[in-house]
């Protein structure tokens, strides 16, 4: 969970055409599966994707992840530029000390959307209570379940010759013979 602090400030309404100050606020967010699902079942687009994002899109994705109760609509406008940094960093953060290399990574970078991950969550038995962690979190955990679940891999050649050069030898030195 992230908590930041909005500061207060003073916005122009157009609607009224005068100054409305607000309070310093704080939020507590969570880049969640449930923010992600929230995001995406609202835009109708994936949220994780290599296209860009608009404002609007980014501040709704904000608000998607607050669990802060009656938060004023407009206090996101408010978000400064250091907000932005620490959402963006908690967002890309790891949250386990579990990693990859390239060969085992085995999520690429195919258009994943909450139902996807659903399914994930569903073919690989894990309980519906991790769709609260961060999502980084549980995309590393479902990677794992797909690792450990793939079928062992076909032994080398040049493996199987060693293997097999090193048992002929043991054979030979156990029956003192020379082959």
């Amino acid at each position: 969970m992230l908590t930041i602090t909005i500061p207060a400030t003073e916005l122009w309404n157009e609607r009224t055409s005068q100054f409305v100050k607000t309070k310093e606020q704080i939020l507590q967010l969570e880049h969640s599966l449930v923010s992600l699902s929230k995001w995406e079942s609202k835009w109708c687009k994936p949220f994780m994707s290599n296209t860009e994002k608009t404002s609007e899109e980014v501040i709704d994705y904000i608000r998607c992840m607050t669990i802060t109760q009656n938060v004023d609509f407009d206090i996101y406008y408010c978000l400064t530029n250091e907000n932005m940094k620490e959402v963006n960093s908690y967002i890309d953060a790891p949250m386990t000390a579990t990693t990859f290399s390239d060969q085992k990574k085995t999520i690429n970078r195919q258009i994943i959307t909450a139902e996807i991950i659903y399914y994930w969550m569903i073919l690989f038995n894990i309980p519906f209570e991790c769709q609260k962690w961060h999502l980084n979190r549980l995309l590393t955990l479902i990677n794992v379940c797909n690792i450990k679940n793939q079928p062992k891999g076909k032994i080398g050649r040049k493996e199987l010759l060693s293997r097999n050069a090193a048992l002929n030898e043991a054979r030979k030195a156990q029956l003192n013979t020379t082959g």
